[in-house]
């Protein structure tokens, strides 16, 4: 490479703009890093409803050998649960301790790189204010040393620089009591909602409907809806009689619902099914005087309980051959009621 043979002043300039341009380009490394981990996150938070419940199926399915009785079906299927839901927290705990760790040493690398700059700055004046002094007397020097002390009582901190970036403990705890109180609120408000009561309208299918209502709370499971139904129906229905809650089956909008989600899951996810929504559990038909084909209908259908043994007989036959499995990835067009 050919030696630079302008003048200084041109060098220190040519040095300068060499010094911006690497700055710029580290900025643009961690602007990318960032926007990558965001994006990663992002999809770990859209796969994470699905997979938990996959993860916690296929792992009782492998623990659970031969006959099984409901109670103890349960207690492993909760406890599962539960010990899924703390892998999940633990997770997210570490990822975000990483992140932090990782804003703090890029903090401390601006703040020792600006440290630096300003002590080279510094050590060069201090230097030559030195050596001026020390050519002069004796009653010269002490002149020199008070203006020097002067001159360094002088620098201090600058009111008017940003520090918001620089770590505060109080403002750290601040945003810490802030964060919790925020999480007790949300958590007393999904509480709340998850104690509402509401009527949910269903039909026992048998080939034919037999229309009933129950009330249930938001937060009930489709296995305790199942419970209180079968308790309705057996002393109508002779072969209900001996029938338990996991040979029944609850078919909402053409979608076969698995019996360890709550109503408050579909209700906060706004969730879709074929022929309509999952979170409306009355029934009522589309009033809107004016119609509008870019418009879905308001209609809520009665869901169906359903004998397994029933589907496997009929599931060739309409209206059985259009059910099939929820999955919460698969998206049912979007929802355009207003």
């Amino acid at each position: 490479m050919a030696q630079y043979k302008g003048t200084m002043r041109e060098a220190g300039r040519a040095m300068h703009l060499i010094k911006k341009r690497e700055k710029q380009k580290e900025q643009m490394e961690v602007l990318k890093q960032r926007i990558a981990e965001e994006t990663i996150m992002k999809s770990k938070v859209d796969k994470k409803f699905s997979a938990h419940y996959d993860a916690v199926e296929a792992e009782l399915k492998s623990s659970t050998v031969g006959l099984v009785t409901l109670n103890d079906m349960k207690a492993k299927q909760e406890a599962l649960l539960r010990e899924r839901e703390m892998q999940l927290a633990k997770k997210e705990q570490l990822e975000e301790r990483r992140l932090q760790l990782e804003l703090l040493r890029e903090k401390e690398r601006r703040l020792e790189r600006k440290r630096k700059i300003s002590n080279l700055s510094f050590t060069v004046d201090d230097g030559d204010g030195d050596d001026h002094c020390d050519d002069r007397g004796d009653d010269r020097n002490e002149g020199c040393m008070t203006e020097a002390s002067k001159s360094k009582k002088n620098l201090g901190k600058n009111p008017d620089v940003d520090t918001s970036f620089l770590p505060d403990r109080d403002r750290e705890e601040a945003e810490n009591r802030l964060r919790e109180e925020l999480r007790k609120e949300w958590e007393a408000k999904r509480e709340k909602v998850k104690s509402e009561e509401m009527e949910i309208t269903f039909s026992y299918w048998d080939g034919s409907g037999h229309r009933r209502t129950v009330r249930m709370n938001k937060g009930s499971t489709v296995q305790q809806f199942l419970k209180k139904a079968l308790q309705g129906l057996r002393k109508d229905f002779r072969e209900l009689r001996s029938a338990g809650v996991e040979q029944l089956m609850y078919i909402k909008e053409d979608l076969i619902l698995p019996h360890y989600h709550t109503f408050y899951d579909f209700i906060i996810a706004k969730a879709r099914g074929k022929s309509g929504p999952l979170f409306n559990f009355d029934v009522h038909d589309d009033v809107r005087l004016l119609s509008d084909a870019t418009m879905e209908k308001d209609e809520s259908h009665a869901g169906k309980v359903v004998l397994r043994s029933w589907y496997e007989k009929n599931k060739h036959i309409f209206p059985a051959s259009r059910w099939e499995p929820y999955d919460p990835e698969k998206k049912w067009d979007k929802y355009t009621i207003r």
